[in-house]
C-alpha cells in the first residue's frame, strides 16, 4: 500500500480488461468465482456489510512517513527518504529498523477504535499485521523483528500483541476480522539477501538460481500466515498485499509495475490458501492483482470504478492523504466520506476506509470527529446501505441507486455539489420500468411525503427536514 495520493481520478473498470490505477495498482482480469460453499456464503455476508475500517500502523508512524516504501531503492515519489533520518541508504535502513527500540504506543486502546467504528456504521476491519518492511505487529515466532520482542519497549504491555487485542476487541463488537499481510518482506534475509544490495521492490536474487533460499522464504511466509490463521481466533479475510510476489506466468505486460518483475516469485498460493482454509473454514482470500483461485474479491485502491462491477470488489481509500500516519494530515470532510460510500455501494462494491493510528497508539481527534458525524447519517440512512446490491440505473445525474436483495425496495440517494448538502425543492428521478412503488419514504422524516409517478419518473416534494450530507428516498414495490 502506498501513500500521499492526491487528486486521484476514478478509473473505469471492466471484467475483461486490466486497467492501471494511480500509483501503479490495478485490478486483474479473469475473475474466478469461488466454489467452496463456505467461502461463497462468507463472501455474500461480506458484500452485505458495505463499510469497513482499514488501519496501517507500524514503527514508521514515529517518523510520520510513508509505510515501508522509503526502504525501497526505487526513484519514485512515494519512496523518497529524508536525509535527517540517514545520509546514505544503509544508514537510513539501520535507523529505520532501530525504530523498533522506541516504538511505545502507550495510548493504544482498541476498544475505543471498535466503539467509534461501530457507531459510524463500519462492519468489518482489516488490520496490517505486517507490511513490506517486515515488522510484525503480531507475536510471530519466525522473526524477532516484531512489536512483542524484548527490543520493543511496548513488549511489556499486556496488549503488546496488538493484532490479538485489535481482533478480540472488534470481534466482540460483531465485526468480521481481516488480516492484512504483505507477501514480500524486505527485512528477512530470505527475500532481500544481504549478499546482494536490493535493486527494487522485488526479491534481490533469482529464486530459480537459488531455490533453497527461496524455499526458506516460502516456508517463512507459510509459517507466519499459519500463525495468523491459527492463533488469533476467527479470521474472516486474509488480505494479501504485494502483488509482485506471484507466479511469473501471471504477469500482465500491459501493467507498468508488473513489467518490473524479472524473476519467478511463485510463493505457492495453493499451499498457503489450502492451509488458511483448513485453519479457518470459509475464509476469504484476497491475493491482490493475481488472477485465479485466491483473489476472491478485487481491490481498486484510492479510486472508484466509474461503472458497476458484477464481481465482488472493494475500494480501499484513505480518510486523510496517506495510508500511514503523518502529522496534520488533511482529513476528508464527512460529506465527502458519505458521498464516497454512496457511489461505491451504488456500483456494487464495499468501502474500506483507512485511518492511520499515530505513534502514541491512537487516532487523531479529527478522525474521531468524522466517525461521530458519520454515525448520525448512518443511523438515519443505514437501511438503504446494508444488505443491498447495485440497481439499474445505478447513477443518473445527482441520484444513485441501491436495492434490497429481493428487489422489493429501491433506495435512491441524492448528492449535491458544494461543501454543504443542498436539497432541491423537489426530487425528480427515474426508476426501472418494471418497478411499481406502492409506498415512498424519505428517510429521517416521519410525516407523509408528497410524491407522484408518471411513466418511469418519480417526483418527490422536499419535506421540511434538515438533511446532512446526502438525502435518501426509499421506495417499496407493490
Amino acid at each position: 500500500m502506498r501513500s500521499f495520493y492526491k487528486n486521484v481520478l476514478a478509473v473505469a473498470l471492466s471484467l475483461t480488461t486490466t486497467f492501471a490505477f494511480s500509483q501503479a495498482h490495478n485490478v486483474s482480469s479473469g475473475y474466478q468465482k469461488p466454489t467452496d460453499p463456505q467461502v461463497v456464503e462468507n463472501l455474500e455476508q461480506w458484500q452485505d456489510l458495505k463499510f469497513g475500517l482499514f488501519m496501517h500502523w507500524g514503527t514508521y508512524s514515529q517518523w510520520g512517513i510513508v509505510e515501508s516504501w522509503s526502504l525501497c531503492p526505487e526513484d519514485e515519489g512515494w519512496t523518497q527518504r529524508k536525509l535527517e533520518h540517514g545520509a546514505t541508504y544503509y544508514d537510513y535502513v539501520k535507523n529505520y529498523e532501530s525504530l523498533q527500540q522506541s516504538f511505545n504506543p502507550t495510548d493504544f486502546n482498541p476498544e475505543k477504535w471498535a466503539n467509534a467504528a461501530k457507531a459510524a456504521g463500519m462492519k468489518y476491519v482489516v488490520f496490517t499485521t505486517k507490511h513490506h518492511d517486515g515488522f510484525a505487529m503480531f507475536d510471530t515466532k519466525e522473526s524477532d523483528y516484531k512489536i512483542t520482542s524484548s527490543k520493543s519497549p511496548f513488549s511489556t504491555n499486556p496488549k503488546a500483541d496488538v493484532t490479538k487485542a485489535i481482533f478480540n476487541s472488534f470481534r466482540q463488537d460483531g465485526f468480521k476480522i481481516g488480516a492484512y499481510f504483505s507477501k514480500p518482506d524486505w527485512h528477512t534475509e530470505y527475500y532481500w539477501w544481504p549478499y546482494f544490495p536490493p535493486k527494487d521492490r522485488n526479491v534481490n536474487y533469482d529464486p530459480e538460481k537459488y531455490p533453497e533460499r527461496w524455499g526458506k522464504y516460502k516456508q517463512f511466509t507459510f509459517n507466519q500466515i499459519n500463525e495468523l490463521t491459527s492463533n488469533y481466533g476467527k479470521v474472516d479475510i486474509l488480505w494479501l498485499d504485494g502483488g509482485w510476489v506471484r507466479p511469473f506466468k501471471t504477469i500482465d505486460q500491459s501493467v507498468e509495475w508488473q513489467r518490473t518483475i524479472k524473476v519467478e516469485q511463485d510463493i505457492d498460493m495453493d499451499r498457503i490458501g489450502t492451509m488458511a482454509r483448513k485453519n479457518q473454514p470459509g475464509i476469504i482470500v484476497v491475493d491482490r492483482t493475481v488472477p485465479g483461485n485466491w483473489e476472491n474479491y478485487v481491490t481498486p485502491e484510492q479510486a472508484i470504478p466509474e461503472h458497476p462491477l458484477d464481481i465482488p470488489w472493494e475500494s480501499c481509500i484513505t480518510m486523510g492523504d496517506s495510508f500511514s500516519y503523518i502529522p496534520n494530515d488533511a482529513y476528508k470532510p464527512t460529506k465527502k466520506i458519505v458521498e464516497t460510500l454512496v457511489k461505491i455501494i451504488a456500483r456494487g462494491g464495499n468501502y474500506l476506509l483507512n485511518i492511520a493510528p499515530g505513534p502514541n497508539g491512537d487516532f487523531d481527534q479529527a478522525a474521531y470527529d468524522r466517525l461521530q458525524e458519520m454515525s448520525k447519517w448512518i443511523d438515519v440512512n443505514g437501511t438503504a446501505v446494508y444488505s443491498t446490491r447495485a440497481a439499474a440505473p445505478y447513477h443518473d445525474g445527482s441520484f444513485y441507486y441501491t436495492q434490497s436483495k429481493d428487489g422489493k425496495v429501491l433506495n435512491v440517494f441524492h448528492l449535491s455539489d458544494g461543501e454543504v448538502y443542498a436539497a432541491p425543492e423537489q426530487f425528480d428521478f427515474i426508476v426501472p420500468d418494471n418497478f411499481s412503488p406502492k409506498e415512498l419514504r424519505f428517510l429521517g422524516y416521519k410525516g407523509k411525503v408528497k410524491w407522484s409517478k408518471k411513466g418511469n419518473r418519480v417526483t418527490v416534494q422536499k419535506p421540511k427536514l434538515a438533511v446532512d450530507y446526502a438525502a435518501t428516498i426509499q421506495l417499496i414495490s407493490k
